[in-house]
């Protein structure tokens, strides 16, 4: 914006300098040239008296007598009433920008005299040298006045950018100053309504998701004890009872992701990172998600791979693959292979199946899916706000069969 504010100021001082100076630079070489063809005019004319008064006193003429009468870059050509010539000065070299006066003198002969077409020119070239040297001057003021206008406009601009880049990371608490310019002063109260708008729905949504989670513990904490107090009744058949403790750990661990989206939606960390090995965690979910692919005729692979270390909180990690998982067991196609890989920098856990790539990473966002049946819902959603808790985020990598991966930040390596 800056560069095209100055380009703009400078052309504009450009096109009106040419507009006034190019028609004024004629005019001023016109009137030196007409000036200078003056001078001669009056000089040969006073040359005529003095020649005429100098042969009336029967005085010779000679060049050394005429040369103390020119000037610079001047010359004078004396016939004589018998035809002598006497020559003095610079004589006319003949070029169209000579300026030549001719006079005839009482009593026969003739004077000519003559002035340097170069030294007209470079009368002219001085005359246009302070008209040029005031548009360069002219030029570069613009571009010095253009630069400090277009920092002073651009800087409201490059402020409200900034504003918008913290509203777009989550951070509502805007404070922006008041502008003299009217677009940016739009721009600034559009920012704070946003932002206080933004502010008051995640504050609703917080409330409703720890709400609803605070409704859910009781009921399930209800349901595991129910399920317990079965599993211990000497009438249940021992078949039972396995099932019914298998089922309790699958509520424990629905207990605790509801625990951690509390905790979330609160604003609090999801536990304490630990030094752990990914590809461990990948293992363990797995076995869990086995048996389930497996009834439905699917197979659930653990892609073999060194151990991925990694400073992570478990626990949101373990939440995020479940989902995955559970999305490709309900939505995905043919083998499911889950697995972690160390790419430097980054950790990726990797949940891949045969079905065809058709979503996006619009899919992440709530309510994207509402308009087909794809049937993914809220659980990504959640999972990719967990992912950004962690330092990392979730994506749908571009590949033909539906990818999805979870990138987490490697951990940092200390100099002993």
């Amino acid at each position: 914006m800056r560069e095209r504010l100055v380009a703009a100021l400078v052309g504009m001082t450009i096109a009106m300098v040419a507009l006034y100076g190019v028609p004024r630079a004629y005019l001023l070489a016109d009137l030196v040239t007409t000036q200078e063809n003056r001078k001669v005019e009056r000089s040969a004319d006073l040359l005529t008296v003095v020649i005429a008064e100098r042969t009336a006193d029967a005085s010779p003429v000679t060049s050394e007598f005429l040369g103390g009468l020119l000037n610079e870059g001047e010359g004078i050509a004396y016939v004589a009433p018998d035809d002598s010539v006497v020559r003095a000065g610079e004589q006319s070299s003949g070029s169209s920008n000579d300026i030549v006066q001719t006079r005839r003198l009482e009593g026969g002969g003739s004077l000519t005299m003559t002035r340097s077409g170069a030294l007209v020119d470079q009368r002219v070239s001085e005359a246009l040298l302070p008209l040029i040297l005031i548009g360069l001057a002219l030029v570069v003021l613009a571009a010095g006045v253009g630069f400090v206008l277009a920092r002073r406009l651009a800087r409201p601009f490059g402020e409200l950018a900034e504003a918008a880049d913290h509203l777009g990371e989550a951070r509502f608490d805007l404070e922006l100053p008041h502008y003299s310019i009217p677009e940016a002063e739009a721009i600034g109260v559009s920012l704070r309504r946003a932002s206080a708008q933004l502010d008051l729905l995640v504050e609703r949504e917080r409330e409703f998701a720890a709400n609803v989670s605070h409704q859910l513990r009781s009921p399930v904490t209800a349901l595991r004890l129910t399920l317990e107090d079965l599993s211990m009744w000497p009438e249940t058949p021992p078949t039972v009872a396995a099932e019914l403790t298998e089922t309790m750990s699958e509520l424990d661990r629905l207990s605790s992701a509801v625990t951690e989206i509390l905790d979330l939606s609160r604003g609090r960390r999801l536990g304490d990172a630990v030094d752990l090995d990914l590809s461990g965690l990948v293992a363990e979910a797995v076995a869990r998600w086995r048996p389930k692919l497996a009834a439905a005729g699917r197979e659930l692979v653990h892609e073999p791979a060194e151990p991925v270390l990694a400073h992570v909180v478990p626990g949101p990690v373990v939440q995020v693959l479940d989902v995955l998982l559970e999305n490709a067991c309900a939505h995905g196609e043919g083998t499911v292979v889950a697995g972690a890989r160390d790419l430097g920098k980054f950790l990726h856990l990797g949940v891949v199946d045969e079905g065809d790539r058709a979503v996006g990473n619009e899919v992440f966002q709530r309510g994207a899916s509402s308009q087909d049946s794809t049937g993914h819902g809220l659980g990504l959603t959640i999972a990719s706000q967990i992912a950004i808790s962690l330092g990392g985020y979730l994506t749908l990598a571009d590949a033909p069969t539906t990818t999805f991966v979870l990138v987490l930040p490697a951990p940092v390596v200390t100099q002993a």
